[in-house]
């Protein structure tokens, strides 16, 4: 402030030797005023509010602007104390009677920024009381937040009484008042660029007394895509302010919107507690937690490792089963299968659940021990779509096991009653193997005909029946399947054929691998319970192994016995055939290519298969197994978080599938598809005006999810009446 008064008793004598008039005064004091004139800030520094730069020219002109922006609370403060003969402490005592202490102490700190000389009473009730009753009707409206009815009482008695005029203060503070709830209101309702263009206005609210304020103003940098502002704005208050509850308050909305690193340098700001406790010590472990959380919905991320330790250390010493969940679907998409298993084993010592077992159980799968994959499941198999798709996956994989391993009866009986009760095509198949291997031909027969049944395309079926009516003479039923899958199956059509010795090449049953893969959800929605149903759930199979290859992609070879390049031009054949299991193996012998262009085309195959299959986290390892060019790595990237936020829907996590849509919104529009399923999860959170203006929002171009979502809510609020 020292050079503040000399730069004025500068202006001072200029006035006298000069002539300068008031306003030049003023200019010429501004003019005077550097940046490193402004002591504590009154409000956000400048980097925070700044304008574009036109309208102000010159060698010297974006110093100017930012010294104007900087240094004018400084300066009006500056300028009012050197003008006023009084302080103004009638709203003091006015909100002191009412027992307002919020208020009282805002008026105090903002009195204080004004008047850095000035002492606050020590006992506001004995400030003079004003006796003009109409002036104090007005506090008492403007205490109530009617700024609408004060405008209007002012304007009343202007015209009743002309020579009144109305106190600067309350002026001021109806002024700033009113600017808080536009504010408000545009962050309400996610108008982000007036909320930021309303605090760049109003800099008198952006100061320790409207924290809430300054939050919704990080947030709307953060939303506009001014990331580095919204942590500047965080930073302003950890800087600045000392209520603990706020700046704890501050760390925990930083952190569900800024990305770890940022967070971690706003973590650097906190300070020790009298008791030697670090003050965001409470949420440490939550932010930790929330981190590994977003990393497995986005398998991208990386956790700084200080914080993978510490939920590691919490999952080691804590009673919190889902701390060790946290960290085996952590393990599980990055392909560190043996970590994965150890988390999900704590897990399930902890407390056996759908999630532990069937984390497990896709671990034991990876490493060949379908038997005990399919004993961990067989508990949980009708918990959800994705356990039962699970169970299912490892009873195919146990019944395609080469050589066959002996299976109990108990199991083989309760594998059989849960496929016939599923109706799932891939373990029948398997099933039917399986008894041919056991020269059970007529069992294969019957299950090779409900696969079949349950799955007409079903290739590897219907070459199991072909050659076990082969095994059987049974002619007529051999020349049928033949006649039914003429021109799609080469190998069927071959089956039966007498093949000359030097060209022989026998061609073995192939028994397949099956992995649990989603269709396309289905959604249903009821005035009774909004969901966005889960996806359906299937296992889909790919070769293990044959010993014949053949021309173009009709029937199952091993790619393995492939070049890279036929191996890549095999994946695309089987990808339009819409076998992806399949096209994901070839496509991974395409990425032995010597060729770069066949190891990208390969890798961005592979990723394509797997989303196909519903297999996001596979597909978005896929997607790094090569370099892509920009477009398709756009493109996958949109579709991998598209599956992503369709997955958290479908598992309950609401929240979750918010995040991962907001994050796909940063990268391009939203899809009108990804927009409804929005609407729901807001109205699982109970969040109707967010759901509200979504569902509005797609009514408008006739969609009938909209229309829908428009009508739960109608008849929401009516049962509530």
């Amino acid at each position: 402030m020292k050079s503040t008064f000399i730069a004025l008793s500068a202006a001072i004598v200029a006035i006298s030797v000069f002539g300068m008039n008031k306003p030049d005064y003023i200019k010429h004091a501004m003019q005077s005023l550097s940046l490193a004139d402004a002591e504590e800030p009154v409000a956000l520094s400048p980097r925070l509010v700044q304008q574009s730069d036109s309208g102000v020219t010159g060698v010297n002109a974006p110093v100017f602007r930012e010294i104007k922006r900087s240094a004018r609370p400084v300066l009006d403060t500056v300028v009012t104390a050197a003008t006023a003969a009084t302080v103004d402490e009638s709203a003091l005592r006015y909100f002191a009677s009412r027992g307002d202490t919020a208020r009282l102490q805002a008026e105090i700190s903002r009195l204080k920024a004004l008047y850095p000389d000035w002492v606050p009473p020590k006992d506001p009730l004995a400030v003079p009381q004003n006796e003009d009753k109409q002036l104090e009707t007005m506090w008492d409206l403007y205490a109530q937040g009617r700024y609408a009815e004060v405008r209007k009482a002012i304007a009343e008695r202007q015209i009743a009484e002309p020579a009144w005029k109305p106190p600067a203060d309350l002026i001021d503070r109806l002024t700033v008042a009113e600017a808080r709830t536009r504010l408000i209101n545009a962050s309400d309702l996610k108008q982000y660029d007036t909320v930021v263009r309303i605090g760049s206005e109003t800099p008198s609210l952006l100061t320790c007394s409207e924290v809430d304020v300054l939050w919704r103003v990080a947030e709307a940098f953060f939303r506009t895509d001014k990331a580095q502002r919204a942590t500047d704005a965080y930073s302003y208050i950890l800087n600045n302010c000392q209520n603990a509850a706020e700046r704890l308050a501050t760390v925990q909305k930083a952190a569900a919107i800024l990305p770890a690193k940022s967070v971690e340098d706003l973590l650097a700001k906190e300070k020790t507690a009298p008791d030697g406790t670090m003050e965001f010590d409470s949420i440490r472990d939550d932010l930790a937690r929330r981190f590994v959380a977003e990393a497995n919905a986005d398998g991208k991320l990386v956790v700084p490792p200080q914080y993978l330790a510490r939920v590691e250390h919490l999952a080691e010493t804590g009673g919190l089963a889902s701390d060790a969940l946290l960290l085996g679907w952590y393990h599980l998409p990055r392909g560190d299968m043996e970590a994965a298993e150890k988390w999900f084993r704590k897990a399930r010592d902890k407390e056996d659940t759908a999630s532990a077992s069937q984390g497990l159980a896709l671990t034991l799968i990876d490493r060949n021990d379908q038997l005990a994959a399919e004993d961990t499941m067989y508990r949980w198999r009708d918990d959800s779509k994705d356990a039962k798709a699970v169970y299912l996956a490892a009873t195919a994989n146990l019944l395609a096991l080469e050589p066959p391993v002996a299976i109990s009866g108990e199991v083989l009986k309760r594998i059989a009653a849960e496929v016939i009760k599923s109706r799932d095509a891939s373990t029948a198949q398997q099933f039917g193997w399986y008894a041919r291997a056991l020269n059970q031909p007529q069992t294969a027969l019957q299950w090779f005909r409900a696969a079949l049944g349950w799955k007409l395309d079903d290739e590897p079926s219907a070459y199991g029946l072909a050659v076990t009516y082969q095994q059987l003479d049974d002619l007529k039923g051999l020349s049928e399947i033949q006649r039914l899958w003429a021109g799609r199956s080469e190998r069927i059509a071959k089956v039966g054929e007498v093949e000359k010795p030097e060209t022989a090449n026998r061609q073995l049953p192939v028994a397949n691998e099956t992995v649990a893969v989603r269709r396309q959800p289905r959604k249903v929605v009821t005035s009774q319970d909004v969901e966005y149903d889960q996806q359906e759930q299937v296992a889909v199979t790919r070769p293990r192994r044959t010993v014949s290859a053949d021309r173009g992609c009709k029937s199952t070879i091993n790619p393995q016995t492939l070049a890279p390049e036929a191996a890549l031009t095999r994946g695309w054949c089987l990808m339009e055939r819409n076998r992806p299991m399949e096209a994901a193996a070839a496509f991974e012998v395409g990425m032995l290519g010597s060729s770069a262009k066949t190891r990208e085309d390969a890798a961005y195959g592979q990723s394509l298969a797997y989303l196909r299959a519903g297999l996001s986290a596979k597909a978005a390892v896929s997607a790094i197994k090569a370099p892509q060019n920009r477009q398709r790595a756009f493109e996958l990237q949109q579709a991998i978080l598209a599956d992503k936020a369709v997955a958290a829907f479908d598992a309950g996590r609401s929240r979750e599938a918010i995040l991962i849509l907001d994050q796909l919104r940063q990268i391009g529009p939203e899809r009108t598809d990804l927009l409804s399923l929005r609407g729901y999860a807001y109205l699982r959170l109970k969040r109707y005006a967010d759901a509200r203006r979504v569902f509005e929002a797609l009514a408008a171009i006739g969609n009938r999810d909209g229309q829908r979502g428009l009508g739960i809510l109608y008849q929401i609020f009516n049962d509530k009446d």
